[in-house]
């Protein structure tokens, strides 16, 4: 068994079809694994790069300010306490790694359920090819109103200029090369437009 999708053009004619396997293109939602896969992209991308001093790391306060008795005042060792203006900080944030591990297998089924339900739901559009013109943005915003798009994200196999520079200053679409596709970026767009090379080289790698 396959799965036919059908071939458009950049002006949305039809093309004909293409056939997929269902290993990747078929499989059922997982959103357990799909929902633990887009949280560890997340989290990889965090700096992670926050810092506050905490008592030790301040600067002075080494001597006692007063005696620790018969001056009325409350006992204290240092100026630099969390309770003293230009002390430390209580629970002073460190620098960390947020990534979290995530394996191969696990990271190509978060991809191939992604894609499977793309198709369940109508999202999945797949084009002969496309190019434009001229690098000015109205090139790129006249083939998206021919398909009929308000946003979306568009894979290619290899990116031209004129298309990269076209579209890179409209945020409610995002060119992107087939190398460069991830889970995070499938789900934040209502529909994905793939050329029919980047999706055979798609379902390639995720076999």
């Amino acid at each position: 068994m396959s799965v036919v999708l059908p071939i458009i053009s950049d002006t949305g004619a039809p093309k004909g079809n293409i056939e997929l396997t269902v290993d990747v293109f078929g499989c059922q939602f997982n959103e357990p694994l799909v929902h633990q896969v887009v949280v560890s992209q997340l989290a990889g991308w965090r700096a992670g790069t926050h810092a506050q001093k905490n008592r030790a790391d301040v600067r002075g306060g080494g001597a006692k300010p007063w005696r620790q008795k018969g001056s009325g005042r409350a006992r204290a060792g240092t100026i630099r306490s969390p309770l003293w203006r230009g002390g430390g900080v209580t629970f002073a944030a460190a620098p960390q790694d947020y990534s979290v591990k995530v394996n191969k297998k696990m990271y190509r089924g978060a991809m191939r359920s992604i894609l499977s339900e793309l198709i369940r739901q109508d999202r999945l559009i797949v084009l002969d090819t496309l190019d434009v013109e001229t690098r000015k943005t109205k090139s790129f915003l006249n083939k998206t109103k021919q398909l009929q798009l308000e946003s979306a994200l568009v894979v290619t196999y290899s990116m031209s200029e004129n298309l990269y520079l076209s579209s890179r200053n409209l945020f409610k679409f995002l060119v992107a090369d087939v190398q460069e596709v991830e889970p995070t970026i499938l789900i934040k767009f209502p529909k994905v437009l793939i050329t029919q090379e980047a999706l055979k080289k798609l379902e390639s790698t995720l076999q």
